[in-house]
């Protein structure tokens, strides 16, 4: 039985037979024999064929590509990948968490100061940058230098807000409209708003146009008309419209050849907020009597308007030089045609449809 299976014998070939596929039959081992030279045949002639068949090294990388694709299979070439999409989902909400982190902070620390008696409007307008400059993290190039030059137009308190309300509203018979210089090394330097009553500021501006349209919001769901798209659709239409008066106010100061900053024209431009504010008040209380809403909103229009236009006039005055180019529009025409822009974008952007 052993010799069944350790019967060996050597071929031609000098290879090792085992006994039990020669006990089978000699067919088998003849079959194999023969093919022994045409294996030794074909292995000569491959590696005669290797010498001009063998693949590039490109070819074998293309290969490599192809055969293991970069990334997960399923995602197709270019296409970011499922963690990269995590890591992206994941910073995204990282900044809304953060940013509505700083909200809540900032609205919390508002109402208790509001509540022990302690609020004011330089309290706001510090917290309010605070918080935006904490909720952006810092991550955005140059954010710094923005927000500094932000603070300036939000340092303002109790007092340079209500002088500059009546100014707003009243102008006619003010008769101070320079701004105070204050003088450095180099160039000459203004004072920050709660120095100077004539100075721009954002905060009367912004806390305007945040008034106005939670104004409109009440008069569209008196008249069961509101969306939470109302507040959001009427910013967007005074904020673009605003923008679209400043790109012209500065396209005829270029023909002057004279310039003012653009957040001081966006100052001057947003003062019209507060008019707008008092019109909307008017028309929601003369509302309460029957069809006498609209009317009331008219009236004080003419008076608001007017206010706009006559301080727009002032401060441009004031504030453009009086040597201007010679080849351009006149001076004097110009400050007319922006002084009438306001009571034009004022009506633009006035509310009345529900009132």
């Amino acid at each position: 039985m052993a010799s069944f299976y350790n019967n060996t014998s050597a071929g031609p070939g000098g290879s090792v037979n085992s006994g039990m596929y020669n006990s089978g039959g000699g067919m088998y081992g003849q079959q194999q024999q023969q093919s022994q030279p045409q294996q030794s045949e074909f292995s000569n002639n491959s590696n005669n064929m290797s010498q001009w068949q063998t693949p590039s090294s490109s070819t074998q990388q293309q290969t490599q590509y192809q055969q293991q694709p970069y990334g997960d299979e399923s995602m197709s070439y270019g296409q970011p990948t499922s963690q990269q999409q995590q890591q992206q989902s994941f910073g995204r909400s990282s900044f809304l968490a953060g940013m509505q982190q700083q909200g809540t902070q900032v609205a919390s620390q508002l109402v208790a100061d509001f509540a022990t008696g302690n609020l004011t409007s330089e309290k706001i307008g510090e917290k309010l940058m605070d918080g935006i400059g904490k909720g952006f993290g810092g991550g955005i190039p140059g954010l710094e230098f923005v927000m500094g030059s932000l603070r300036s137009y939000f340092a303002v308190d109790n007092r340079y807000v209500k002088r500059k309300m009546v100014k707003v509203l009243f102008p006619f018979t003010n008769k101070h409209w320079h701004r105070i210089q204050m003088h450095g090394p180099e160039t000459i330097n203004y004072a920050l708003p709660n120095s100077d009553e004539n100075a721009p500021d954002l905060y009367v501006p912004v806390m305007s146009l945040i008034t106005y349209c939670l104004l409109c919001a009440l008069c569209y769901g008196t008249a069961g008309q509101f969306n939470p798209e109302v507040i959001a659709s009427v910013t967007t239409w005074c904020f673009g419209t605003q923008i679209v008066e400043v790109a012209l106010i500065r396209f005829g100061l270029y023909l002057m050849n004279t310039s003012i900053p653009f957040l001081d024209l966006f100052a001057y431009t947003g003062y019209k907020y507060l008019g707008l504010t008092i019109n909307i008040l008017c028309g929601i209380l003369f509302g309460l009597f029957e069809n006498w809403g609209r009317t009331g909103f008219y009236i004080t229009f003419v008076w608001t308007a007017s206010a706009a236009s006559f301080f727009m006039l002032k401060t441009m005055s004031n504030t453009i030089p009086t040597q201007t180019a010679s080849t351009g529009p006149t001076r004097e025409m110009m400050v007319i045609g922006f002084a009438a822009s306001q009571a034009v974008t004022m009506w633009f952007v006035s509310q009345t449809k529900f009132l």
